[in-house]
């Protein structure tokens, strides 16, 4: 009987269900999150509770068959939050343990290749956003900017924007998943924040944002236009590199 182990979400979590698997010798499981628990007619479902001793286990033996190109396919694909990526990565981890050689770059296997096209698919997005988020200056002289990307990458941009804007408070908050990154100076924190129902994240309010970043928002849409030659547009190179999702969250594509 196929048994459904239901986990946290987290990583870890997702560990700590993968180190039950072997310590319990489990032949068929499914792997589901809390809260998307789906009804099975076949299996019985057991919570796994997280239990970071358990999840280190398992890293530390994946670093010890894998290189560090091997270890982010896991964790990219598992940020990915596809539907059932947690059951791929499970095969993919008991392949790694079952095999002498190293597997992570033979793309004639199925599940390495899924998970490298997942993995390059997030990596995408993480990139975008290292480019596209916009920063607004609040009323208290923290710098907020609100993204809504396709998969979890927060925990992935967060040491690019450390070093980038070192020397200033900000947040990062993701609408789309409910939680953020803040940091205070010296660290980057997770945040979970309360927002007024229904409000409008494309819009600069003047409840809550500076003075000074609507001149700067007038200033740059002001510069946007005056570089931008009609005669050479061309929007379907512009949209690839500047997908039109993004648009609502750029300065320089809000009306004047």
């Amino acid at each position: 009987m196929e048994k459904v182990l239901v986990y946290d979400g987290s990583f870890e979590g997702f560990l700590s269900v993968v180190f039950k698997v072997y310590e319990e010798k489990l032949p068929q499981v499914d792997i589901q999150k809390s809260g998307q628990v789906q009804a099975s007619f076949f299996g019985e479902n057991e919570e796994v509770i997280t239990n970071k001793l358990h999840a280190d286990r398992v890293w530390s033996g994946l670093k010890k068959k894998l290189t560090s190109f091997g270890r982010n396919h896991i964790y990219y694909s598992f940020l990915s939050e596809i539907d059932s990526v947690e059951n791929t990565l499970l095969d993919y981890i008991q392949q790694v343990f079952k095999t002498k050689e190293n597997i992570e770059k033979d793309f004639s296997n199925a599940t390495v290749l899924k998970l490298s096209k997942i993995t390059k698919s997030v990596g995408r997005e993480k990139h975008r956003m290292e480019a596209f988020v916009r920063f607004k200056l609040t009323k208290d002289g923290l710098y907020f900017a609100n993204v809504a990307p396709d998969f979890n990458v927060l925990p992935l941009i967060a040491k690019h924007f450390k070093s980038r804007y070192a020397d200033q408070k900000w947040v990062i908050y993701d609408i789309k998943r409910n939680f953020g990154l803040y940091y205070n100076l010296t660290n980057v924190e997770t945040i979970i924040m309360d927002f007024p129902k229904h409000f409008d994240f494309t819009k600069t309010s003047e409840d809550f944002f500076a003075d000074e970043e609507f001149e700067f928002q007038e200033l740059w849409q002001n510069y946007f236009k005056s570089t931008n030659i009609e005669s050479r547009k061309n929007m379907v190179l512009h949209v690839q590199h500047v997908p039109k999702r993004y648009w609502k969250y750029l300065s320089e594509k809000q009306p004047f």
